[in-house]
């Protein structure tokens, strides 16, 4: 393979987006045919299958680098012709991010208030778990992720932003009733807020008390999980005595200090590291909003420990 026909990578880039070769194809205003024979013709030269032909389609693992490979295109072609002063009649400048709910609700929002808009940007936020971001970027679908890997994407570079520290902690009513002294234990069958079926937090906290009476895993919260999957529904179930959970520092610190919560183990907070990674690329716009990012980082996180990644 000598190279690849943009034609070939751009359609392919259509047919994942809009999910159907007729849609793609009406998007490219050509003919459905033509559709399949570029995104046939890509196939043959790149000597892999690139897409599962499902409704919608679906790009294979091999298709995902051609997709992202087409999205970091697009994106270096819009760069350079706003440099060239060639922009008009582009539309803003788009940033696709995937970040963390807890991070949305407690510091990373103020972020976008400061990105300027001349020329216009515009962030697409992709709500996801820290432990899940990564696949989004591997995907293609954002250039930039708050993620707990400090393993970088194929294509990107990581740094490392600070630690988000959660407290485990619960209404006073329900300590009182759940909560008789041995807080492995009372833990193991006490009612639990979960973000949803991603979010292990809660399993890893009774997990740390266990230590090595765990053995491979085996100490987990307790069976009655109430799914929450919104920080600041997560932190109201947890004040109104609906189960115990870990919720982030600054959401729970106030809380705690007006009697509202209760720490469960007050010397045993867990840190959550938290890295950016994003696509190498030489994107004003995406380099401007990664220092953004990092600032804002270094004022709401904890300072990592030393040797931390």
């Amino acid at each position: 393979m000598d190279e690849l026909p943009l034609d070939q990578v751009r359609t392919l880039l259509a047919v994942v987006d809009e999910g159907t070769f007729d849609a793609a194809a009406a998007a490219l205003h050509v003919t459905p045919s033509a559709v399949s024979q570029r995104v046939k013709a890509l196939e043959q030269r790149t000597g892999r299958v690139l897409l599962m032909r499902t409704k919608p389609v679906r790009a294979t693992d091999s298709g995902e680098v051609v997709v992202r490979f087409a999205r970091q295109l697009a994106r270096l072609e819009r760069d350079a012709r706003a440099e060239l002063g060639m922009a008009e009649g582009m539309g803003p400048v788009r940033l696709p991010i995937a970040v963390n709910a807890d991070s949305l609700a407690t510091w990373f929002l103020p972020v976008l208030g400061r990105v300027p808009q001349d020329p216009p940007v515009c962030v697409e936020l992709h709500r996801e778990d820290e432990s899940h971001t990564t696949a989004l970027l591997r995907e293609g679908q954002v250039m930039a992720a708050v993620t707990s890997s400090p393993d970088p994407v194929a294509g990107c570079t990581v740094r490392m932003l600070g630690l988000a520290r959660y407290l485990p902690v619960a209404s006073p009513r329900f300590a009182a009733r759940h909560l008789t002294g041995q807080l492995e234990e009372d833990l193991r069958r006490a009612p639990t807020i979960v973000f949803d079926r991603k979010d292990e937090l809660q399993d890893a906290f009774v997990r740390s008390l266990a230590g090595a009476r765990a053995g491979s895993g085996a100490a987990t919260a307790g069976p009655v999980r109430h799914h929450v999957p919104t920080s600041e529904g997560f932190r109201d179930a947890v004040v109104g005595g609906l189960g115990w959970g870990m919720v982030p520092e600054q959401q729970a610190g106030p809380l705690v200090r007006t009697g509202e919560l209760v720490l469960l183990a007050p010397r045993r907070p867990m840190d959550v590291p938290l890295y950016w990674q994003q696509w190498k690329l030489d994107s004003p716009a995406l380099s401007l909003v990664a220092r953004l990012v990092a600032d804002a980082a270094g004022e709401a996180l904890r300072k990592p420990r030393t040797g931390t990644p």
